[in-house]
């Protein structure tokens, strides 16, 4: 049996895990309880985990297998790990708008093993929101209408040449631009691949409209969403140590990386985990 104890941090979702030392290989028991663990909150949380590059990719892989990341900088010798930097001097942070990674590829991630290298004396945490209560709140007849349509997501508008970014200190920390070409259409609603359970699947980052739908129309009804998703009942919000590690659900959650940290340095290595097509 599984040693590892589970408590959830808030009524919404989120769930610290105790008991789990990733520097040693990872017991077949506790690798399905942590998985289970994920599947029940939409998010997971260790912390004090001094680990190495590779132990990190190893406990990745007992989710599945890894999607190395286009846009980010990789770490030295370990393609399948991305940085996430911010340095004292600069002032934008990557990932401060609700999103979900990797929604506008044709399989989209299932999940993100986010590892804490460096983090701010204060400041700097992750705010994580329930795409399934966020669903689950609108009223019958919104959700009707929802289950019957598709929205487009892109990463041409985040990453491509023309992206805002270009303009800022995040072009010394992103790269490919050539490679932003990914453009898919996604249900609104999606049934969870493991659970069956509906979740919204919207995103202010990458969803760019509402298929059949004109961009007025689109603009409305994506902005009443994303409005709706945030709202604080539905999140939870993660305060970084070094050694942290956070692993979430990128099919029922949003995450908004809270930029509050200015002349500080956070360090963040994080590795994507290869989905399947939504339905």
């Amino acid at each position: 049996m599984s040693g590892i104890e589970i408590e959830p941090i808030a009524g919404s979702l989120g769930a610290e895990i105790r008991g789990v030392d990733l520097a040693r290989p990872l017991a077949d028991a506790d690798a399905a309880d942590i998985r289970g663990a994920l599947g029940q909150h939409s998010v997971i949380f260790l912390r004090g985990q001094k680990i190495t590059p590779e132990q990190h990719i190893a406990f990745a892989r007992s989710f599945g297998p890894i999607v190395v990341n286009r846009f980010f900088t990789p770490v030295d010798g370990h393609p399948e790990i991305a940085e996430v930097r911010k340095e004292p001097e600069q002032k934008r942070n990557i990932g401060d708008i609700w999103h979900t990674d990797h929604s506008y590829d044709e399989k989209p991630a299932m999940g993100s093993v986010l590892l804490a290298r460096e983090v701010p004396s204060r400041g700097g945490d992750t705010m994580f929101a329930s795409m399934h209560l966020a669903y689950e709140a609108l009223s019958d007849g919104l959700k009707r209408t929802l289950e019957t349509l598709r929205a487009r997501h892109s990463s041409r508008h985040v990453f491509g040449p023309e992206a805002p970014y270009h303009g800022s200190d995040l072009a010394s920390r992103l790269r490919n631009t050539e490679a932003a070409t990914q453009d898919v259409v996604h249900p609104v609603v999606i049934r969870h691949p493991d659970t069956g359970r509906k979740a919204l699947y919207v995103n202010r980052s990458f969803t760019t409209g509402i298929e059949g739908w004109n961009p007025d129309e689109s603009a409305a009804l994506l902005g009443f969403l994303y409005e709706h998703g945030s709202r604080p009942e539905f999140t939870c919000r993660f305060r970084w140590q070094p050694g942290s590690i956070a692993v979430w659900d990128n099919r029922s959650t949003w995450h908004y990386a809270v930029n509050d940290y200015q002349g500080e340095r956070r360090l963040m290595h994080r590795i994507t985990i290869e989905g399947v097509a939504l339905q």
